[in-house]
């Protein structure tokens, strides 16, 4: 046996091809998308052809490919079939027949060569048929493994040989691990801003693959010869976690020897060329998106009538059905020549709404042709600053970061237009900083060249001691993120300088935030630089703080974590103390993966420094951060707000806020909004005069005292700086100094006269305002490729694209007009007609499948989500009688306010017959009905549903609607979902399937036919409201004081000169001391009604709070209060109480409140909370909060029927600082709690 065993690995020692032979081969291969579940709709292709080998010499070899048949397959596996697709095979069969060459020795493919006219795509389906014939045999052992190159790159094979006892030929099995490449086949593309999080990777994958090749090798004189050979690559992929469901993906091929015969004739060849080895080759995919195809020959007449559409179709309000043009549209840009975009801005520049399409979606262009462009408008000044600002700022952002691409864009720091402008020239710094950073992201070593610019003009700013420029430039240094840019950094930053430094606190502050992305590329560097920083108690408040933010961006170790921890203790700036405790509280609590190891250090940190540090207040710097994260989904969210202040001044320093979303193993910064009041501080200084801290109308008076000596600031000093960051990087930042502040304040002055802006646009006003602005946007395009070992491209993908728009049309008058100064509009009537609409439509995708140039199919995820607020009204506003009035038209016709629709479908797409393309909704359409309407006068609310629920299907479908019978209107929200394997515990199948959700405007059958639907508010006392003192009076003779109106509120429907129907609210005060009362009073005006509404409420001591309602006839019919109150007893830990009791309610009511109530156990114990059951008070829920520790709160709220409790709930603010506000009532105690 073992003698026999090794005759035949001799035999097949190695793989080989006798080059005086040809062998015919019958291929197949085969590639699908689904869910893998009965009764779901599927895709895929599947290629059939015959392959013939022949030899060329010794060790090349030529293949020819014959018989190709391309099928399609879109529909349910168990009632559809593949469908041949004669078109795309005569396209695809034009380039396999010319034969193709290849080097073979011992098993291994090398070089693959063909004719220059032959697609990298046909190429790569050969590189999938030749995959069958790398395999490496070794004939000393029957398991092992070894790297190798295939056409998913360099990976790790495992291989297991086993002897087929009766056909005494060998079955070769081997596994490719295609997760752990070290050079893999795939390609990402527009997450270079979205950082890498390894932990989060460890917790659960998105995707995962296996591939597994079987050979059956026969032995022959010159060696092994596959005579049949198998291949399976299984993916799973989830737009979460893959173990809660998952869309699949499964390649097969099959190859079969068909015969083996002497070399004929020898093939004749034309010219050829290299198209490298076996690995897979990537197509340049700039333009093949992969959720719609077209012909894209002939591109520039095309975009430019679809630019015409698209203007037209939106140039009053935005038509959802166009949207998912502009991405049709940034498909044509993509292959159109850069002589083809001047010819569209000839055509398009002097009309003013092509124009502003073409720079808003020339932006996608993104390679060469659109720098190229940009420098030509430069250069020409044909643009105006904004357009030029606008336009950059996404090219650049959307531009690919190769090398050459970013050695092209540091002409924009040279240019003279690119100075013209302040926020321009801002722009063009930071844009190309951004660049730097996505170009360090795909080249490590990454060059300094690259930033060089940058470092020569931060170094240029410190020599001429420019602010300006030097705070330009550290902030593009921080959007670069460059480590090389350390060394230069560090000579702004005093105690790090090898010379000493003395700058303004903004530079100062600029340099510590340009570290921010360095700390993941070089966290040892930046952890020396800031903790250095951060340890030198002679330097600013603000710089250390600062840079102990950077230092925890850097995640430093436990040890470091320690050290920090040890200083602190010995800390005397409770300022920095403050933050640092209260920064490592937050981390402490953190429940993302990121900060998983840093957590347990800072927790025991927060040990270690509470018992001294845990009860400082909220008048100190203070750090808190809110996050959570799911592991099912691998999503999470994070918050986090800064409040930087110092010792001497009671307006903050510095204010932050980020935010970041976590997904499927990236952190990707969302937005992060800065201010810097450097100007406002020292304007404050330590303390308001006449500043109680309740904001009362004293303290306003006591701001505005102060503010009104603004003129003392210096000039060359912000007043306020502030900025804006998205996905890290920093987009726009803007100074306001002292020359703007007069100017807004000369602007709006009421003894300005014709010269000031504010005049110019009342007289525009009066003369007719029509404005309309669209802006198309492709907020992302994430893209991952993936060799498949048939050599098609699988790709996942997700699109999200808005187009946002506004039209404002609008005429006023002003009687008596204005004729010298702006302060006569405080004496005249100002009336306003107008119409317009507001409101934008997005649109996402998710792809995954197999994308080329010539055919697509997979499973897409497809959503609309358009807003649309229309409007039209008239309006008078008289500031003398202290008068605002609204008049709008009735409504006649339906009005979607918002609608949400998603669906997912089984695609199939080919470039030879576009007009047969397939979306097929992945799960069929089942209804049923049943229909349940509910009255509630005057406001009729139907609610009706469908449902359908079989085992595997859920199918509910609702509408409910609030009408209004006297304005002639109604509200309507609408439901509809479709989930197949709802039941099934996988996350993925909540969302997949269909579901639409809409808000509508609706008319309704009016008791009177409206003519317009009235609104005003009257501040000053009126008729009607000095009328209703009487029925107050009786409502309220608890009361020793006379009540004052302060508003009057109508709502009216006018029918000609008919009485008004509608409602009339009136607002009372009656003052006391310590206490403050209101009163509201809300009455049914029409014939035949007595329907009011009586609201009184109590505010004392700013510890109790009461308010009752009484409806119905004369406020008699239904009744209820609320009470709340805070309690803190020496001794005793603070509570808040809050109790709501109900006397009578109307039955509806009371419906919403038992089915809200019998949801509140499952979401309580989804939150954490425990379930008493008890009998309470029948009519009455009440609630405590109890501060049961520094960080922590005791909750209880009681039910009728149950109570349900959580004790030890962790907060962000600490209840120390509830204490603060507990100054004024420490030893009081508020007993409220009774009937009403």
């Amino acid at each position: 046996m073992q003698k026999l065993l090794l005759c035949c690995l001799v035999a097949l020692a190695k793989l080989n091809l006798n080059p005086k032979k040809a062998y015919e081969y019958k291929y197949e291969g085969v590639v699908n998308f689904g869910l893998g579940m009965p009764n779901l709709a599927e895709s895929g292709v599947k290629i059939k052809c015959k392959v013939k080998i022949v030899g060329v010499s010794a060790q090349t070899f030529a293949l020819q490919v014959s018989d190709l048949a391309f099928e399609e397959f879109n529909g349910f596996p168990d009632k559809n079939d593949f469908n041949a697709s004669p078109k795309l095979t005569q396209h695809i069969a034009a380039q396999l027949v010319k034969p193709f060459m290849f080097d073979y020795t011992a098993g291994h493919v090398g070089d693959i060569h063909a004719s220059a006219e032959v697609s990298d795509t046909v190429v790569n389906i050969v590189r999938g048929i030749l995959g069958f014939f790398q395999v490496t045999i070794k004939t000393t052992q029957r398991i092992y493994e070894l790297e190798e190159v295939g056409i998913h790159g360099k990976c790790q094979s495992n291989y297991a040989t086993e002897e087929n006892m009766k056909t005494k030929d060998m079955t070769i099995t081997q596994v490719v691990d295609v997760s752990n490449c070290r050079e893999k086949a795939a390609i990402y593309r527009g997450v270079a801003t979205a950082v890498l999080d390894k932990v989060s990777k460890q917790r659960g994958e998105s995707v995962i693959s296996t591939v597994r090749y079987v050979y059956t090798v026969k032995p022959t004189a010159e060696g092994g010869l596959i005579t049949r050979a198998h291949g399976l690559e299984r993916q799973h992929f989830s737009p979460f976690n893959v173990k809660g469901g998952s869309f699949k993906m499964q390649a097969m091929k099959e190859m079969v020897l068909l015969g083996v015969s002497e070399a004929g004739r020898d093939v004749t060849f034309g010219p050829m060329e290299s198209k490298g080895n076996l690995v897979y080759k990537f197509v340049n995919a700039e333009a093949n998106i992969p959720i719609m195809m077209q012909n894209l020959e002939d591109p520039v007449p095309k975009a430019i009538e679809l630019i015409k559409h698209l203007a037209q179709a939106n140039n009053y309000q935005i038509d959802s059905a166009t949207t998912e043009d502009t991405i049709k549209l940034y498909q044509l840009l993509r292959v159109t020549p850069y002589e083809g975009l001047e010819i569209m801005w000839k055509q398009f520049a002097g009309n003013e709404e092509h124009r502003r399409w073409f720079l808003d979606t020339v932006v996608e262009v993104s390679d060469a042709r659109v720098l190229k462009f940009l420098e030509m408008r430069f250069e020409a000044g044909d643009v105006s600053a904004s357009e030029a600002l606008e336009t950059l700022v996404l090219a650049i952002n959307h531009l690919q970061p190769i090398p050459e691409l970013v050695e092209m864009a540091k002409m924009f720091l040279d240019l003279p237009f690119s100075k013209s402008n302040i926020y321009l020239w801002n722009t063009v710094v930071l844009s190309y900083g951004s660049l730097v950073y996505k170009h360090c992201a795909y080249y490590t070593p990454c060059p300094v060249t690259a930033v060089q610019p940058l470092l020569d003009m931060a170094t240029e700013g410190l020599r001429n001691h420019n602010e300006a420029d030097m705070v330009i430039a550290l902030k593009a240094l921080g959007n670069a993120g460059h480590p090389g840019s350390i060394k230069t950094i560090i000579r702004f930053l005093p105690g790090v300088a090898a010379t000493p430094v003395d700058l303004p606190p903004r530079v100062q502050s600029a340099a510590v935030q340009s570290m921010r992305l360095i700390a993941a590329r070089d966290p040892h560097s930046v952890q020396d630089i800031t903790m250095s920083l951060f340890l030198q108690k002679a330097l600013p408040t603000e710089l250390r703080m600062l840079a102990f933010m950077i230092l925890f961006d850097a995640k430093p170790s436990m040890a470091l974590v320690s050290t920090v921890t040890a200083h602190l203790q010995e800390e005397k700036d409770l300022q920095v103390v403050s933050f640092a405790y209260s920064y490592l509280k937050s981390i402490a609590r953190s429940n993302t993966p990121d900060n998983h190891f840093l957590s347990t250090a800072c927790n025991v940190a927060v040990k270690i420094l509470a018992p001294r540090f845990g009860r400082l207040s909220y008048h100190y710097s203070k750090a808190m951060r809110i996050d959570w994260f799911n592991d099912d989904f691998l999503i999470g969210t994070a918050t986090e707000v800064f409040m930087l202040r110092s010792a001497t001044n009671i307006f903050p320093t510095e204010i932050m806020m980020k935010g970041k979303f976590y997904f499927i193993g990236r952190i990707l910064q969302l937005i992060e909004l800065g201010i810097r009041a450097e100007g406002i501080k020292e304007l404050f200084g330590s303390g308001i005069p006449g500043f109680k801290g309740d904001f009362s109308f004293s303290d306003l008076q006591a701001i505005f005292n102060v503010l009104q000596n603004w003129e003392i600031l210096p000039n060359d000093k912000p007043v306020l700086s502030a900025y804006v960051r998205a996905s890290g990087q920093e987009w726009l930042f803007a100074d306001i100094n002292k020359e703007i502040v007069q100017h807004i304040i000369g602007a709006v002055n009421p003894s300005a006269g014709k010269g000031s802006p504010l005049w110019a646009a009342i007289e525009n006003l009066q003369r007719g305002i029509s404005w309309h602005k669209t802006k198309p946007f492709l907020i992302f395009e994430v893209r991952y490729f993936q060799a498949t070992t048939l050599g098609l491209p699988l790709e996942i993908s997700k699109y999200y694209e808005t187009v946002n728009g506004i039209t404002v049309n609008a005429k006023a008058a002003v009687n008596p007009p204005l004729t010298d100064r702006l302060g006569q509009l405080l004496t005249s009537e100002i009336s306003l007609e107008t119409d317009g609409f507001i409101g934008f439509t997005k649109d996402f995708w998710v792809f995954y499948g197999i994308n080329t140039e010539l055919f697509q199919c997979g499973s897409e995820f497809k959503s609309k989500m358009p807003v649309a607020i229309p409007w039209k009204f008239a309006a008078k506003i008289n500031a003398r009688e202290k008068k605002f009035e609204l008049d709008f038209p009735p409504c006649h016709k339906e009005i979607e306010l918002f609608s949400y629709s998603s669906n997912v479908y089984a695609v199939s797409r080919n470039i030879e017959e576009l007009a047969l393309a397939k979306m097929t909704p992945i799960m069929p359409h089942t209804i049923d009905s049943n229909d349940e309407v509910v009255h509630m006068s005057p406001t009729v609310v139907s609610l009706e549903s469908q449902e359908i629920q079989t085992p595997n299907i859920w199918h509910p479908n609702t509408k409910m609607c609030a009408e209004s019978n006297i304005y002639g209107a109604g509200l309507c929200v609408e439901s509809e979902l479709r989930r197949e394997y709802y039941h099934e515990e996988y996350p993925l199948y909540y969302f997949l399937g269909y579901t639409h959700v809409a808000l509508k405007v609706v008319p309704a059958q009016a008791i009177k036919a409206v003519d317009k639907i009235h609104f005003e508010v009257n501040a000053g006392p009126s008729g009607r409201s000095v009328s209703l003192l009487e029925t107050l009076r009786r409502l309220s003779k608890a009361l020793f004081s006379t009540p004052d109106a302060v508003l009057n509120i109508k709502a009216f429907a006018m029918s000609g000169n008919e009485k008004a129907e509608g409602y009339d609210a009136a607002v009372y005060y009656t003052p006391e001391a310590n206490i403050q009362n209101a009163q509201l009073i809300v009455s049914q005006v029409g014939e035949d009604t007595n329907w009011k509404m009586c609201v009184a409420t109590v505010v004392k001591d700013r510890a109790e709070a009461k308010a009752h309602v009484r409806w119905g006839a004369e406020c008699q019919s239904y009744e209820m209060s609320m009470r709340a109150a805070t309690v803190h007893l020496p001794g005793s830990k603070p509570t808040l109480k809050v109790k709501v009791h109900w006397t009578r309610i109307p039955e509806t009511m009371a419906e919403i409140g038992r089915r809200t109530e019998s949801y509140i156990p499952g979401m309580a114990f989804l939150l954490g909370f425990y379930q008493q059951n008890e009998r309470n008070a029948k009519q009455e829920v009440s609630a405590s909060v109890v501060a049961a520790s520094a960080d922590s709160v005791d909750v209880k709220i009681k039910f009728p029927e149950y109570t349900v409790y959580r004790q030890a709930i962790p907060i962000p603010l600490s209840p120390a600082n509830f204490q603060e506000f507990q100054r004024d009532t420490t030893n009081t105690t508020i007993e409220i709690f009774g009937h009403a």
